[in-house]
């Protein structure tokens, strides 16, 4: 057949393809369900080649298949029959039922081969690519006597390895018999191939003992080849002369030992590494250059073995083209040519479909697209049998597609496509149905969808029947097939509802349809409220070793209760809850309890509520708070001395609340060993502390932080620091100066603490003098905090200092204080005392002050004694009821309140320091005025008659004078009987009576009441005449005045005649202790100076004054204690 023909028929065949695919129906691609017999299809097969390695016990080959019926399998090995030769190698069930075998290892010799798998039901048969076995023996090499290599010097030799072949990787190592690496360098070098190339020979390279070994990594095997000799001869000159030994071997031009010849053609499989060699050999050693003919080589190019190897990982087809090494010395040069070629084993374009699908009556197209250098051939088969052209049978193939004209039945089958060059194979079943068959539903009839409102739902009808069958749905079985937006059938026959609504809950009905038959299934849909939390947890901040409580209380549909459930979810973990009662975690009653909260508790929580069909959550953040972590690295640094340093450290961990404060302790081994003490704070933000230290101690330093929730752990201490000796940084403090004697003066301090002394032998210097007299300081060198001075003035002001010294020397200057020496009694009595009585319970008393000299120490206050001697009311009664009211500081009169009415006392004064009291001064008598009686105790009534009743009581327990009667007040209760009355006579008589009666006693009352006086001590010499007793004038008005009513005085001690203090020092009249009475009262206005207060020394007294009302007042019934 010439080319001119061949050329014609296949552009012939050409178009009859283009017209076949233009005017036939294409098969459908399709998975087909279980229920339907089909062909068998390959699932999973054992790939190669596989290695029998000596320590594996069986080697396993695999083959698994599904079709209906299930397929049965048979194995060929090199293209026959497979049949193992003892039942014993081979599981004879597994090769039955899934196509699996298994060969043990003490025969695996002769089982190596290729083997391929066919797996055949009624419908046809599929196959798999093949899988080599291949069973290495073990790797040796022979054994020969190897004659010595002589070699002249200069000259290039080659010691060949030719290592056995094994299990790769393979290592070639040369080593002398005492396993010594021969060392290798650009004139010695071992090539890929095992050899050891010399690019010339030098006399040290004559040894016995070259050894080759082969050292194969995956079987754990090294074989060595037997050891070769080499002798190198000295070079010797043409024409020897007398220094010939010391001559070197004249320059040999390159040339290469390998590859040989002039050009090598290099293919490699596309991605392969490639590797091309160039060992020269010449004097001296030639070097090696790489080029790339016509174009630079690629940056990936490495060199190896001192250049003498080029490499290029994942060669590419760019890589393709002519390489040249070129190895030169001072003598010439030589070159090598590579031919470098990239092929590619087959590969899919297209990865044919594994199953289609048509009706009987169609073309099909099986189109098998593959790429590969050299371009694959490609094989057809059917059923694992060659498949040829047949036109006449309307079976043709067409280079790379196989077309069946008008199927029939009987052209189904499992089809290989099968695409080979030199490198390899790829290999495609594709199952091929030809048939009729009516609709068939896979989806079960009356399945239920529930979903809730508002999302989407697909419900299923899978179909399958031969032509495709039509798919409508339609609602409560009414023939309108369902149409809307929210309604779209899908092309696999599922109807998809979008955001469904309560009125979508109903029965749909699917309905398939093709030329063979009918049949339809019902879908039930109903539609659920949705799940909603509507009480979620909240962020939070939690005290570490408290309870948090996270809440989640959701809504969900009722009919989903068997599957409702909230789930807490840590950090994107769900979180196991135990239900043992020492575990921290309680849930129940929508929320989450953890107890004693710990820092490893924080994080982020989910609280997850979910039915079946639909979930909500709601996320919160829980901050734990606790104490900060103790700082790191506390370092100490010296600033201007040994005594003043800084102390540095990391804060730690604030664990979620700032740091307010750091606390820097110090801990000293000398006096309290052990004991930590607080030295300095230092603010938050600051990691530093300037800390100034007392000398000749040993210090200890740590670190603690403290935040809103409290202190954290202390630091690591820091090493012992030693400050040196230093004099005393401060003097004694707080000095104290008293006289507890009057001829000596105490002096006391606060004395430095043991920290404090900077040193040993701590001393104190007392220096004293007389306050602006002596110039000269009296000074004693003590080690005791007191010291006392004797034989003073009395109460004499004196300077005194305090110095601190140790064995380093002396403390600051001190400061001067000022103080007394010892005091004593006063000597002289107040004068001019005087008597001014206000009313019937209350006086003034006024003096002339002692000297200051006479005082011989502080001023404290003055004593009024007060002496009752009788009582008007039994005058013949002698008392002699003592008591004494105390008045501090500077002052020349006082009030004295709380004395009896309508009796006589007598009065003196007396000054008082810390000593103790002067003597008194003298006597002052004089009289109270009568007073308002008591309350009647008791009022009873008996003997009730018609018009008359008889009333009884008891007289007052405190008259305050003489009785002259008695006040009687009535009224009715009943108006009726009111009325009746005051038409009587004798009531109008007997109540004029009564009234005129009253008149009379409350002026004579008002009268005698109402008399006061003032009363004066015995007047000194002289003045007499003008100390006189006055009567004092009366007073008119029946109510105090305002300035009476706030009436304050100094502050009073009261004691009785024993001059013990009564109940309290502060003395005043209010409440019930109200001044005067209710018929006659003097105004303590003309004998109040400063309106009520009293402030001669210079300081606030105390308050005395009465309360304005109205009504009757009552007189004090005592001596006692009155607060303003």
């Amino acid at each position: 057949m010439t080319q001119e023909l061949k050329g014609v028929m296949m552009l012939a065949g050409s178009l009859q393809l283009v017209l076949l695919l233009a005017l036939s129906t294409e098969a459908t691609s399709l998975n087909i369900p279980p229920e339907v017999e089909q062909l068998p299809t390959i699932v999973f097969h054992t790939t190669g080649p596989i290695i029998a390695l000596p320590y594996d016990n069986i080697v396993t080959i695999r083959c698994e298949a599904r079709g209906n019926p299930p397929p049965e399998y048979r194995w060929t090995k090199d293209d026959l029959d497979f049949i193992p030769p003892q039942p014993a190698t081979i599981k004879s069930d597994q090769l039955a039922t899934d196509g699996t075998f298994v060969l043990q290892n003490k025969s695996l010799a002769r089982f190596q081969g290729k083997y391929r798998c066919y797996a055949s039901n009624k419908l046809g048969t599929a196959i798999t690519e093949t899988v080599e076995l291949i069973v290495p023996s073990m790797p040796k090499f022979p054994k020969e006597t190897i004659e010595p290599i002589v070699v002249e010097e200069g000259e290039p030799f080659v010691l060949q390895c030719n290592p056995p072949e094994g299990v790769p990787p393979r290592k070639i190592h040369w080593m002398s018999i005492g396993l010594q690496h021969i060392d290798q360098d650009e004139r010695v070098s071992m090539g890929t191939d095992g050899s050891l190339y010399f690019s010339h020979a030098l006399q040290k390279d004559s040894r016995p003992d070259y050894c080759c070994f082969a050292d194969f990594l995956r079987i754990r095997t090294i074989v060595q080849k037997p050891a070769m000799a080499v002798e190198v001869k000295p070079w010797t000159p043409e024409y020897e002369s007398s220094d010939s030994s010391d001559a070197s071997p004249p320059v040999r031009t390159p040339s290469l030992l390998l590859p040989s010849g002039v050009q090598t053609e290099k293919v490699l499989l596309k991605g392969a590494e490639l590797q091309l060699e160039c060992v020269p050999g010449g004097y001296p050693t030639p070097k090696i250059e790489w080029m790339k003919m016509g174009e630079k080589l690629t940056a990936r190019t490495k060199f190896d073995n001192f250049g003498k190897l080029l490499t290029i990982p994942a060669i590419e087809e760019s890589d393709e083209g002519k390489y040249m090494c070129l190895a030169k010395n001072s003598a010439g040069h030589a070159v090598h040519y590579f031919d470098v070629i990239v092929e590619e084993p087959p590969k899919w374009l297209t990865v044919p479909s594994h199953s289609q699908l048509t009706v009987i009556g169609s073309d099909v197209y099986i189109r098998c697209s593959v790429s590969g250098k050299p371009q694959p051939d490609i094989m057809w088969k059917k059923n694992g049998h060659i498949f040829e052209d047949d036109p006449l049978n309307n079976k043709r193939v067409l280079d790379d597609t196989l077309v069946l004209h008008n199927a029939m039945p009987d052209d189904s089958g499992v089809y290989q496509c099968e695409a080979v060059n030199r490198h390899g194979l790829v290999l495609s079943n594709i199952n091929i149905m030809v048939m009729n068959m009516a609709p068939l539903i896979l989806t079960e009839d009356y399945q239920e969808y529930a979903v809730i409102l508002g999302e989407n739902v697909t419900m299923n009808c899978s179909v399958f029947g031969s032509p495709p069958p039509t798919i409508s749905w339609a609602k409560d079985e009414t023939p309108e097939t369902i149409e809307g937006e929210r309604f779209v059938a899908l092309q696999n026959g599922s109807l998809q509802i979008y955001s469904v609504e309560k009125k979508d809950s109903s029965e749909y009905l699917c309905v398939a349809d093709n030329s063979e038959g009918k049949s339809s299934i019902t879908a039930v849909l109903a539609v659920k409220d949705p799940t909603h939390i509507v009480n979620g947890p909240q962020d939070m901040q939690v005290i570490s070793g408290t309870t948090a409580q996270l809440t989640c209380q959701a809504e969900y549909d009722k009919s989903l209760e068997d599957s409702f459930e909230v789930v807490w979810i840590k950090d994107g973990e769900q979180m196991t809850l135990s239900t043992e009662e020492q575990s921290r975690y309680f849930v129940g009653d929508g929320m989450l309890q953890i107890m004693n909260v710990n820092l490893s508790d924080e994080g982020v929580y989910a609280c997850m509520a979910r039915t079946r069909l639909d979930e909500d959550n709601v996320t919160a953040l829980l901050t734990v708070l606790d104490v900060p972590d103790a700082p790191q690295n506390v370092e100490i640094s010296e600033l201007k001395n040994q005594r003043n340093i800084c102390l540095a450290w990391v804060p730690g961990s604030d664990h979620n609340s700032s740091i307010i404060e750091f606390i820097v302790e110090y801990e000293e081994s000398q006096w309290e060993p052990g004991k930590w003490k607080e030295l300095l704070k230092v603010p938050g933000n600051q990691a530093t502390a300037e800390l100034a230290l007392h000398g000749h101690l040993n210090y200890q330093f740590r670190v603690y932080a403290v935040n809103a929730v409290g202190p954290g752990p202390p630091s690591e201490p820091t090493a012992l620091y030693k400050t040196p000796l230093a004099a005393p940084d401060r003097n004694p403090e707080n000095i104290k100066i008293q006289g507890h004697l009057p001829n000596q003066m105490d002096i006391s301090w606060e004395p430095l603490l043991p920290v404090e002394h900077n040193g040993p032998d701590l001393k104190y210097k007392v220096s004293y003098r007389k306050l602006a007299v002596d110039d000269t300081w009296t000074e004693h060198l003590v080690k005791r905090h007191s010291f006392i001075v004797r034989n003073t003035s009395t109460f004499i002001p004196y300077e005194i200092k305090i110095q601190s010294r140790n064995s380093h020397g002396w403390g600051p200057e001190p400061r001067i204080a000022t103080g007394y020496s010892g005091e004593d009694v006063p000597t002289a009595a107040p004068r001019d005392v005087a008597v001014e009585v206000i009313n019937t319970t209350v006086l003034r008393v006024s003096w002339t002050p002692v000297p200051p000299v006479t005082l011989r120490g502080q001023l404290r206050g003055y004593h009024v004694h007060l002496l009752k001697k009788r009582s008007f009311l039994n005058p013949d009664r002698i008392l002699d009821e003592r008591h004494t009211l105390s008045f501090p500081g500077k002052r020349t009169h006082a009030i004295v309140p709380s004395l009896q009415a309508f009796s006589e006392y007598t009065l003196t004064v007396n000054v008082f320091n810390k000593k103790g009291n002067g003597p008194s001064s003298d006597p002052v008598t004089f009289n109270t005025p009568e007073g308002v009686p008591e309350k009647v105790p008791i009022l009873t009534t008996s003997n009730a008659q018609k018009d008359s009743i008889q009333l009884v009581w008891g007289p007052p327990l405190v008259a305050n004078g003489i009785l002259t009667g008695y006040l009687l007040q009535y009224h009715l209760s009943l108006a009726g009987q009111q009325r009746s009355i005051s038409t009587k006579g004798w009531f109008i008589g007997t109540m004029c009576a009564v009234a005129l009666l009253t008149l009379v006693v409350f002026t004579v009352c008002f009268i005698w009441r109402n008399q006061g006086g003032k009363y004066a001590g015995t007047p000194p010499p002289g003045r007499r005449d003008m100390l006189a007793m006055d009567k004092v004038k009366e007073k008119e008005d029946l109510h105090p005045s305002e300035e009476s009513q706030a009436m304050n005085d100094d502050t009073c001690e009261y004691s009785d005649s024993d001059e013990k203090p009564l109940r309290g020092s502060l003395c005043s009249l209010n409440g019930d202790d109200v001044i005067g009475d209710s018929v006659s009262r003097d105004s303590l206005v003309d004998y109040a100076d400063g309106g009520g207060e009293f402030s001669e020394d210079g300081s606030f007294i105390g308050e005395y004054s009465g309360h304005k009302q109205s009504g009757s007042v009552t007189e004090p019934n005592g001596f006692g204690p009155v607060t303003a």
